[in-house]
């Protein structure tokens, strides 16, 4: 080998992640989680993430899915309380309809199911085959609530409309808590749509993330830069800035939020800080403390928080900010018992 190729070869960017093999990290990550938590049951044939325990009968079944990346949504949301199953697709790609017809058909107990979909093209467009599949296949019914809460753009290259981002989450806990009181598929779907419908989000990005399969980052971003408005895949926002303090940066992505809904003072939401996946937890709260802050001063009550990497976009350093306008039976539901690996209260 000539000094040449070796200097080459040192110049060379080197992707560093702990994984094995950058084709079999979403079956190595479901193994782990079937190590980590005996209360799952993971088909790793179809790439799902179940609950143990068999589906109740007559409850409606739940379930989502999407891309991997963005652990813990959607497989740590299994259990009691919240999903009864996910799907896994490859790092940012949707699970394909077998998979969903695979998870639908486990989970349905004679009651119907509820499929909780984020608005990208892909995802949209498999979980509509796949439920006509299951329907087919068990005859019984299945809706689907599409979630579509991001205020960063109208339109992107994945999504046809608003992309689904932070109040999936908050979609996923209270239709869940709606289901495990045994509600019909028509109430559950119902308490779906109202939770999305009184969702907005807004992110924000630092620094890019590195999809294992394509070894390098997805964007460039320079060190003076962020990226406001971005997806969870990467995909561009509204703009791209100077890095600025936390009391600005929150006031870049609260401000549209509240103008979105609108959301009006005496309302009261569940307020939602998300990191994105490098984000540590000490600048979560500096950011939650300015939201909190600007909620304040618009008059907005903040009745319950969430904070935390609960729906991630690898190790991209950066947060989003999801707001929930709630009456008393939204904080009900969110309030009742989960118990699923990310989420867990009341048990």
């Amino acid at each position: 080998m000539t000094f040449e190729n070796i200097l080459g070869r040192a110049r060379t960017p080197t992707m560093k992640k702990l994984i094995n093999d950058p084709a079999e990290v979403v079956d190595d990550a479901l193994a782990g989680m079937a190590a980590a938590h005996p209360e799952l049951r993971i088909d790793e044939k179809n790439r799902l993430v179940l609950r143990a325990e068999p589906p109740k009968p007559g409850k409606v079944g739940l379930v989502s899915g999407g891309g991997s990346g963005h652990e813990p949504l959607h497989g740590g949301f299994v259990g009691p309380g919240m999903l009864d199953a996910a799907c896994a697709g490859e790092v940012f790609t949707s699970p394909v309809p077998d998979q969903i017809v695979a998870a639908t058909t486990a989970v349905d107990a004679g009651a119907g199911v509820l499929h909780i979909v984020k608005n990208y093209t892909g995802d949209v467009m498999n979980f509509d085959m796949a439920a006509e599949l299951a329907a087919a296949e068990t005859g019984g019914e299945v809706v689907a609530v599409v979630v579509n809460d991001d205020v960063a753009v109208q339109d992107s290259l994945y999504t046809a409309g608003r992309r689904g981002v932070g109040g999936t989450v908050l979609v996923e806990k209270i239709a869940g808590a709606a289901a495990e009181q045994g509600r019909s598929l028509a109430e559950v779907a119902a308490v779906a749509r109202t939770v999305n419908e009184n969702s907005r989000s807004m992110g924000m990005a630092l620094t890019s993330c590195t999809v294992p399969a394509a070894g390098k980052p997805t964007f460039q971003l320079g060190d003076g830069e962020m990226e406001i408005g971005v997806g969870i895949h990467g995909e561009p926002g509204r703009e791209r800035v100077p890095l600025a303090p936390a009391r600005a940066v929150a006031e870049m992505l609260v401000a549209p939020i509240l103008s979105d809904l609108p959301f009006r003072q005496g309302d009261s939401v569940i307020c939602f800080v998300n990191g994105m996946g490098g984000t540590p937890l000490i600048e979560l709260y500096v950011m939650y403390n300015e939201v909190a802050r600007l909620l304040r001063g618009h008059g907005i009550e903040v009745a319950r928080s969430l904070v935390g990497p609960y729906i991630t976009s690898l190790e991209m350093a950066g947060c989003s900010v999801t707001l929930t306008k709630i009456d008393d039976e939204l904080l009900r539901l969110w309030d009742a018992p989960v118990r699923t690996p990310a989420l867990r209260w009341g048990v």
